[in-house]
């Protein structure tokens, strides 16, 4: 029933067109950010877990940097020990010439196996990261002090106390080893948890562009539609006053 009190045909279609430019907005947001859940508006649900889970992606961050802080603190302690068995390999030959030798020789051997051992006291000294020394309780190895004092004499420059180092420095860079097999695992795992965390995030709130490109058209059509629609409600006052004329 046509009446001049009340438009219910342009009610109904204001509705239409508000509801169907509510709908585009949002759709255009979601293009616009990348993000079909950009705040709690959106999803206090979605919004609160994806938060929480930005956060603990995030604080992987600091598990990281210190695993690789440690890591490097034992690969440092691992390239002085090259040094050191090396050293000491050479000291092994050492020890037989001086035992063999005697004089000028023995003199001569004998300064040079005192040389490799001030360069292990050297190597274990330098062998620091961000002040933290993984060689200090090998440089106080017994074994490790009769070798490198600098100042051994000919009687302590043996074949026995060289091995007795040699063990010494071999099992301390085995454990130093066994870590950082295991620093870098760990390292390993935390890179994937925290790529898992933010594809996990990633699942919650990203948008499907190519589902709201799509949809922004038809959208963008319906409000065309419900623009004409109003119009046409708009005139059915103007059709009632034409029937007086």
């Amino acid at each position: 029933m046509a009446s001049i009190n009340t438009n219910y045909g342009a009610s109904i279609a204001l509705q239409n067109l508000n509801k169907t430019n509510s709908e585009l907005e949002r759709t255009q947001n979601r293009i616009n950010t990348g993000m079909k859940v950009s705040s709690a508006k959106d999803s206090g649900a979605i919004f609160s877990i994806a938060t929480s889970q930005r956060a603990a992606a995030a604080s992987q961050d600091a598990v990281r940097s210190g695993l690789q802080r440690t890591q490097s603190i034992t690969d440092v302690a691992l390239a002085a020990g090259d040094t050191i068995t090396s050293a000491l390999e050479e000291m092994k030959g050492l020890a037989v010439s001086i035992a063999g030798s005697t004089g000028n020789a023995q003199t001569s051997y004998l300064a040079e196996y005192n040389a490799l051992g001030t360069e292990i006291a050297s190597a274990i000294t330098g062998a620091s990261f961000d002040g933290v020394n993984s060689l200090t309780t090998l440089g106080a190895d017994a074994a490790i002090t009769a070798v490198n004092t600098g100042s051994i004499t000919a009687a302590n420059a043996t074949t026995a106390n060289v091995d007795a180092a040699i063990t010494a420095t071999t099992t301390a860079l085995s454990t130093l080893g066994t870590q950082s097999k295991s620093l870098g695992r760990q390292i390993t795992f935390v890179n994937k948890l925290q790529d898992a965390l933010e594809a996990g995030v990633g699942n919650l709130v990203d948008a499907d562009l190519a589902k709201e490109s799509a949809k922004l058209t038809a959208l963008q059509t319906k409000q065309q539609l419900g623009v004409q629609a109003l119009s046409i409600a708009n005139s059915a006052s103007q059709t009632l006053l034409s029937l007086f004329r």
